[in-house]
């Protein structure tokens, strides 16, 4: 018995060290496999794509693991693209981040020529792109023919035996080149479940994504989600798909399928029924994307809304599916539980119809849409029709509408609410082709449309925007702009006028084009300024952005105009917006006790907005514009010392700041201005007050600078004054130079200085000299220069040297003239002794030296007393 035990536990033992050992190989291998048949791997995903299909396909690499889909092998290549050849150069058919493929562990011991058996693919973050070229031709056909009855190595083929599949995030999009129609699926998230080794089975499908239809630059669905949770009865041989049971939701609207599509040679027949599972009026509301519908559970609903639709027919090269979609409602209301109004009365009956199966056919008609809130009713109806040939729309609208009241049926997103009384009673009929070719005598417009007491207040605007009146009446050529009488922060704008390409501008992407008159009282254009996003980095910026659908001409007349902190008064003009653009002719305003005509043009175009100007300015008080306008006290700044007019023309041009003044270090330009019945006042500058101190003879006050004329120009914030003459007394002055927006400065002075200013002691030696000799010496010139900056200036000048020249140039004179007179008369002359030693010579240059220094005494630097009489 006790041998017998030992025998158990012993056997036991080994069975455990197998299991062990078997477990550990286990592990081994679910390790090693991938490392061992990686490359094998990717060689038969290499020759299967290769050998079947015509198209470049590239991936980043591959990984081959146990672990993801254990005990299923698992295949994972990244960043695959698969890339069209001609004539489809420049598409991609298909594109993923990630495409895993399932696979049995037995597919690792076949062959590399062998075939694969696909368990299951998944696809994650990829775009399918289908393609129809302008002759029918699909980048979808890649597949290289085979024949069927021959078989070599290398024409493998996947085994597609898959029991399910799953796209994330992807998104698919269908392009015909020939009719320009785009329809895209975007972020689709699907599964599917199906034994897909059986001919006929059943496929369990589940799918969200948002839908997008543009046909012919039009666009019909933007983003509309959609679902389907479905069972399809598959019939690979017959290729026909069947609807088994299924919920499919547009929005929020539920729809349920009946029906089938059936692949027929290279056609698709189509027999589709479907409706809304209930008739209740929130299927209506449930159409609206989730965010815009609110809470469909608390809301009241009253009467029905039904959507009911038969597809059926032959999709073709040639054809289309008819079809019938019936929209109805009667007697409806709906009401939210936390708002106070109501909607009742709705009426609804649209039908999207196609009978023939030709797409030209297909017609949408509303035949009935009406509503009522409180005591106000709306109601609209009209068709569209020969949709894909020329579009024919005919439109009737007629009914009040308070705005206010829109926030109180319904909760619409608006961050400010609206106010206003809408009253519309206008009928519409028009086609696309006269659209097109500008024929619009063959448009047909009645009636008005007037808003009245409309306020909004919204972070589009900068102040709250009211509109005491506005009536358009619609003619048959044009929209007529009868008033608009508006109101915003201080400001009043009245308008009037004509648009004469509305419908270019509502379908076609066409500029809006018109003529007005716009008249105010007040106009401050920083009411129309809007306040830009402020961050941790940025500070709050404003911007004014001229639209670029505009391409109107405004003649305006304003009584006042506030810009910046300029007050203009009688402006007048043409304001002409284009391209996002102003041009600006022939605008006038008065202002600082002148006025002040301009040309030119504001661009905001680009990112930085821009402007080019020509002015001219009349009798402009000199003080007061050259204070205000900080371009002028750049250009000038030493004018605000000037009492006066001044006339002027400039031509400037540069970059704008967010709040529309010039910014002063891009401008660039010339100003000529000639000064008019002028006082200077040297007090209020440090650079007039540094030439009266240092020049005894100059009375800056007594300046003449009546008729006086400039010439500036500047760059690159920098200054240049063209040399300007000036006169005091019998004193010729000329100055010029530089100076930077930053008030460093740079001047050049010449002073043609008179020789009675310099003394006495210079007078009497001239006195001396013949009359001819005498005539000669009238005046020196003196150079200065002014440098440091208007608040710090710094002046010097020649006056020692030229004075101490002249001197001495009097003194070689009287020298030559004595000698000629006599050596003894000249001794006397100059109270030398007629001893020539070395101590005569000294006393000669001394008295010399002497006579210079008393000369400067009371030039520049301290005022010499009794030197000069002013005048």
């Amino acid at each position: 018995m006790i041998n017998t035990d030992k025998k158990k536990k012993s056997i036991g033992k080994r069975i455990l060290k197998w299991v062990s050992i078997f477990v550990l190989l286990l592990i081994i291998a679910t390790i090693s496999i991938p490392f061992l048949f990686k490359d094998k791997i990717v060689v038969m995903v290499t020759n299967t794509i290769n050998n079947n299909i015509n198209a470049t396909v590239t991936f980043k690499d591959a990984d081959l693991s146990l672990f993801k889909n254990f005990p299923s092998l698992s295949l994972t290549v990244n960043d695959l693209a698969v890339a069209n050849k001609a004539p489809f150069v420049g598409d991609t058919l298909f594109n993923a981040k990630e495409l895993s493929l399932a696979l049995n562990i037995t597919e690792l011991f076949k062959k590399s020529n062998e075939t694969l058996a696909i368990k299951s693919i998944t696809s994650k973050e990829g775009d399918i792109n289908i393609i129809f070229d302008k002759n029918g031709n699909g980048n979808f056909d890649i597949a290289i023919p085979t024949k069927e009855t021959t078989t070599t190595s290398g024409d493998s083929t996947f085994s597609l035996n898959i029991d399910s599949y799953e796209l994330q995030d992807i998104n698919f999009n269908y392009l015909d080149r020939s009719t320009n129609t785009k329809m895209s699926l975007d972020s689709i998230y699907h599964t599917g479940e199906g034994n897909f080794a059986k001919e006929v089975f059943n496929l369990d499908t589940e799918t969200t994504g948002y839908v997008s239809l543009d046909l012919d630059k039009t666009n019909y669905l933007s983003k509309v989600k959609v679902s389907l949770d479905a069972i399809i009865a598959i019939d690979l041989k017959n290729s026909k798909y069947t609807f088994k049971e299924n919920t499919g939701y547009i929005n929020q609207l539920p729809l349920e399928f009946d029906g089938f599509v059936q692949l027929v040679d290279e056609n698709q027949l189509y027999d589709l029924k479907f409706k809304t599972p209930t008739s209740s009026f929130k299927n209506a509301l449930a159409l609206l994307p989730k965010q815009y519908a609110g809470n469909l559970e608390s809301i009241k609903t009253e009467g029905n809304f039904e959507v009911n639709g038969v597809v059926k027919g032959t999709f073709s090269d040639k054809t289309i599916p008819a079809f019938d979609i019936e929209i109805i409602s009667k007697n409806a209301l709906f009401k939210y539980a936390d708002l106070p109004k109501s909607v009742t009365n709705i009426n609804i009956d649209t039908k999207i119809v196609n009978k023939t199966g030709l797409i030209k056919d297909t017609y949408v008609a509303v035949n009935q849409f009406n509503f009522k809130i409180d005591e106000d009713t709306f109601a609209a109806n009209g068709n569209f029709k020969n949709i894909t040939t020329n579009p024919y729309i005919n439109i009737t609208a007629k009914g009040t509408i308070n705005l206010a009241n829109i926030g109180k049926v319904y909760p619409a997103p608006l961050e400010q609410e609206l106010e206003g009384i809408l009253n519309a009673n206008i009928s519409t009929n028009f086609d696309m082709n006269s659209i097109d070719k500008g024929t619009y005598q063959n448009i047909k417009n009645s009636g008005n449309l007037t808003l009245s007491n409309f306020k909004y207040d919204g972070k589009d605007v900068a102040n709250t925007f009211y509109i005491d009146k506005t009536s358009i009446n619609f003619n048959t050529n044009t929209i007529k702009l009868n008033e608009f009488n508006a109101k915003t922060g201080s400001s009043d704008l009245a308008i009037n006028g004509n648009l004469d390409n509305f419908y270019g501008f509502i379908f076609k992407d066409e500029v809006l084009k018109g003529n007005f008159a716009l008249n105010s009282n007040n106009l401050k254009v920083a009411d129309f300024i809007t306040e830009g996003e402020t961050s941790e980095k940025t500070a709050t910026t404003s911007t004014l952005k001229i639209p670029a659908f505009l391409d109107v001409t405004l003649t305006a007349n304003a009584k006042k105009v506030v810009y910046d902190n300029l007050n203009l008064t009688n402006v007048s003009g043409q304001l002409i917006i284009h391209d996002e653009m102003v041009d600006l002719k022939n605008l006038k305003s008065d202002i600082f006790g002148g006025n002040i005509g301009l040309n030119g043009n504001v661009s905001t175009k680009e990112t930085t907005s821009s402007f080019k100007m020509d002015l001219n300015l009349s009798e402009l008080n000199i003080s007061d514009s050259f204070t205000s306008l900080d371009m002028l006290k750049a250009i000038a700044p030493i004018a605000k010392t000037i009492e006066g007019k001044i006339n002027s023309t400039i031509t400037v041009s540069g970059n704008l700041n967010n709040d529309m003044t010039p910014n002063l270090n891009t401008i660039t330009g010339d100003l000529l201005g000639q000064l008019l019945n002028t006082k200077i006042n040297t007090s209020n500058s440090k650079v007039l007050s540094a030439l009266s101190n240092n020049v005894s003879f100059l009375d800056v006050d007594k300046l003449n600078l009546d008729k006086i004329k400039g010439n500036f120009s500047f760059k690159d914030g920098k200054v240049t004054v063209k040399p300007i003459p000036l006169k005091y007394n019998d004193i010729n002055i000329e100055i010029g130079g530089t100076h930077g927006f930053d008030q460093s400065m740079n001047y050049n002075l010449v002073f043609d200085v008179p020789v009675k200013y310099l003394g006495s002691d210079v007078t009497n030696l001239i006195a001396k000299l013949t009359a001819k000799d005498a005539s000669s010496i009238k005046s020196i010139p003196v150079n200065g220069t002014l440098t440091g900056s208007f608040n710090s200036p710094k002046f010097s000048s020649n006056i020692k040297d030229a004075t101490a020249n002249l001197v001495k140039d009097l003194i070689e004179k009287q020298k030559n003239q004595l000698i000629d007179q006599g050596k003894d008369k000249l001794k006397d002359l100059i109270g030398m002794n007629t001893k020539k030693d070395s101590t005569s010579t000294e006393t000669a240059k001394d008295k010399v030296t002497d006579k210079v220094k008393d000369v400067l005494g009371g030039l520049f630097g301290k005022k010499k007393k009794d030197t000069v009489k002013k005048n």
